[in-house]
């Protein structure tokens, strides 16, 4: 199973790597096409702060992200590109009540995403996505194996 956000290929490590470059948030992108954007930090700072568990059974492969608090409103499932699955959305703070702020805030606010690039047999069009008790379960259902080709007998020919 090949997923493309796994190991190594974390979004971090490239802005990192970016940053070790010299190519900061403020690079101007129209001189130089090869700098970071500051929506490439963004996106992987959101990407980084977003884990996923993903586990595949015998007819599907299923995507778990803890997201706490929120409503379906404010997560979106997506697939781009025919392959990529993309999960995104954003928490909102919450706001201060009059009389009353905040001494401490540790839950993570603002915006989170995962990209997944879906293996050859993902079926894009039976995907689900369930969120319950603070928890998004994105079911992709797998195709069915190709039937084996079955012998091609010619006919010999005598002359």
């Amino acid at each position: 199973m090949d997923f493309g956000i796994m190991g190594y290929d974390s979004p971090l490590l490239h802005a990192l790597h970016h940053h070790m470059m010299g190519l900061h948030e403020d690079a101007d992108v129209d001189k130089n096409p090869n700098a970071a954007s500051h929506v490439y930090f963004r996106d992987a700072k959101a990407m980084a702060a977003t884990p996923a568990d993903i586990r595949e059974d015998p007819k599907s492969y299923v995507f778990v992200v803890d997201m706490p608090g929120l409503k379906s409103g404010d997560i979106k499932v997506q697939v781009e590109a025919d392959n990529v699955l993309l999960i995104s959305g954003e928490r909102k703070p919450e706001e201060e009540k009059e009389g009353a702020k905040f001494v401490r805030m540790e839950r993570r606010v603002g915006k989170f995403m995962r990209k997944f690039v879906l293996p050859e047999n993902a079926n894009t069009d039976a995907i689900s996505a369930v969120c319950q008790d603070g928890v998004l379960t994105v079911t992709v259902e797998k195709l069915p194996p190709p039937e084996p080709k079955k012998p091609k007998t010619i006919e010999v020919k005598i002359c």
